[in-house]
């Protein structure tokens, strides 16, 4: 049976409508108190995840996403439809937000000071979120950075960390008592897990910070940590690269980019080790930001 649930995740807000088990499941273990059944509240955006009908349900179960009685996207499998979900609410923030400038990336923070990393697919992103969430650090963001237009302000959108394929096992070796999701099994990405953060993530959801670094990390295996600083321009167009509403905001989003280029360390890594990644960070960009 179809029921209707409120997630509350500032900035924003969703209703969910869904019928599978699996769905609510991962959303009460990974969200807590903050998901609920939908009362009187009205949210900013209403999705939904269903079964699809028919003979379909029998032969290979399928989940449908909507937003707004929008289906922007094909049926998964069944036993996809959580990250389908997660997926889709990444989606609906990216296409549709303008008050913010939205970078595609991490942003963690120390204290009031925050840091960007953007990567793509494999660079390990999100296995050193994962590492510096549990080890002392705030994460307000796994997939997208909020940034106030014409500042430096980062605003909180705190969600599950997705971690892929071998990312599984050494983040279910690192954090035996971390809440996960179940695993979505041969999706475009190889087999997905959400993690949730710890409780000062979840704690600090309406807590800005000011960015003060951009870290492009990669994960190299059996190498040192390597340690390269980019000039503006580099961090720029690697920024630019990066944001999801560029080409709607124009000159704010211009104004935002350089702004934030100009006054924070940008530097790109390759390493293996995430304490001594960690070290770095602290060392060189927190206490100097």
């Amino acid at each position: 049976m179809t029921a209707s649930y409120f997630l509350d995740l500032h900035p924003f807000s969703f209703s969910i409508q869904t019928d599978i088990t699996q769905v609510i499941s991962n959303l009460s273990t990974i969200y807590g108190d903050r998901f609920k059944k939908l009362t009187s509240e009205v949210a900013d955006y209403e999705l939904s995840v269903q079964k699809s009908a028919g003979l379909r349900s029998f032969l290979r179960p399928q989940a449908r996403f909507f937003c707004d009685q929008l289906e922007p996207f094909k049926p998964l499998s069944l036993q996809k439809s959580f990250a389908f979900l997660e997926w889709g609410m990444n989606w609906t923030v990216a296409a549709n937000e303008v008050q913010h400038v939205i970078i595609h990336s991490a942003v963690l923070a120390k204290g009031n000071k925050a840091i960007l990393f953007p990567a793509p697919p494999g660079s390990g992103k999100s296995t050193l979120t994962a590492y510096l969430s549990h080890n002392g650090w705030r994460l307000l963001s796994d997939e997208m950075a909020l940034i106030i237009p014409n500042t430096k302000t980062v605003i909180p959108f705190v969600r599950p960390i997705c971690l892929k394929n071998q990312s599984i096992e050494i983040a279910k070796r690192l954090f035996p008592n971390g809440k996960f999701s179940n695993i979505a099994k041969d999706t475009h990405k190889g087999d997905v897990i959400h993690l949730s953060p710890p409780e000062l993530s979840w704690q600090n959801q309406t807590k800005t910070a000011e960015l003060v670094g951009i870290v492009f990390p990669n994960y190299r295996a059996n190498q040192d940590l390597q340690i390269y600083q980019l000039d503006k321009t580099q961090g720029f167009m690697q920024l630019v690269n990066n944001a999801f509403n560029y080409s709607i905001l124009r000159e704010t989003a211009f104004s935002t980019l350089t702004q934030v280029v100009e006054g924070v360390q940008t530097f790109e890594i390759f390493h293996n080790d995430l304490a001594e990644v960690a070290e770095f960070l602290e060392q060189e960009i927190i206490e100097h930001g």
